[in-house]
């Protein structure tokens, strides 16, 4: 739902009460989109801790306590780890797996017998922003598609070391305001060139290219439409039958 900042001011407590039922809400100014307004989800709450200290920062986790935390042999759930921040990952709902099959089927198609390869999450990936080096920005993602054009540094043990240069995010609604703001930017910054937002609740998709790690264009894909990849010339994905069609 998209609303303007006037709207919001004169009915606050309506929208407040929309957002805790789980709505998204952008908010516009002169057109343009400023804020977004959204609930906690039950994932969110794990990990909101009690205020330790008034003023004190909260916990910055290591690469290690990351790994500590997902090499637990008795924890299934999995991990990403973003600016020294811990998120669990949401078990998907339905038609956030219809639109990964849909989109994964066009790109599998499309990328057949190329030099780049998609993949299907879990598969970690190691960004590091801005930084020289992973060491000194750990950051460890796991997108619902990538793909893979650099396979040199895909290492013996199977785990990667490069960039990707397509990521996919199927949102889920806990992880909206994450997929959108946290990843976005970290995604441009770390040299991926096109970033996939796919939200099946508002039935559209958001197609971000980056050039030289800064936005070059945005894309909005309303359902049923096609979108053109400015990374891979000629592929155009299909978005008919990404989402679940509304029940009559």
């Amino acid at each position: 739902m998209r609303i303007a900042t006037t709207t919001l001011q004169n009915s606050f407590g309506k929208y407040l009460k929309m957002a805790s039922e789980g709505k998204m809400i952008f908010i516009e100014k002169n057109q343009k989109p400023v804020a977004v307004l959204k609930g906690i989800g039950e994932e969110e709450r794990f990990y909101i801790r009690e205020e330790a200290a008034k003023y004190e920062s909260p916990k910055r986790y290591t690469y290690e306590e990351f790994l500590e935390m997902s090499n637990d042999e008795d924890n299934v759930k999995q991990y990403e780890l973003i600016d020294g921040q811990i998120y669990m990952l949401a078990s998907p709902r339905f038609p956030h797996q219809v639109a990964l099959n849909e989109i994964f089927v066009q790109l599998y198609n499309w990328f057949k017998g190329k030099s780049c390869i998609p993949l299907t999450a879990p598969f970690d990936v190691k960004l590091f922003g801005e930084a020289d080096k992973f060491e000194d920005n750990p950051n460890v993602v796991q997108p619902d598609i990538l793909v893979i054009c650099d396979q040199d540094k895909i290492k013996e043990d199977g785990s990667y070391d490069g960039i990707p240069t397509l990521v996919v995010e199927v949102l889920s609604p806990s992880t909206k305001s994450k997929d959108i703001m946290k990843k976005s930017q970290l995604y441009m910054e770390s040299g991926i060139k096109e970033y996939w937002v796919v939200d099946t609740d508002m039935k559209h998709m958001i197609i971000y290219s980056f050039e030289e790690r800064k936005l070059k264009e945005q894309q909005i894909v309303n359902g049923g439409a096609s979108g053109k990849s400015l990374a891979f010339e000629g592929l155009i994905i299909d978005t008919k039958d990404v989402y679940m069609k509304d029940a009559k």
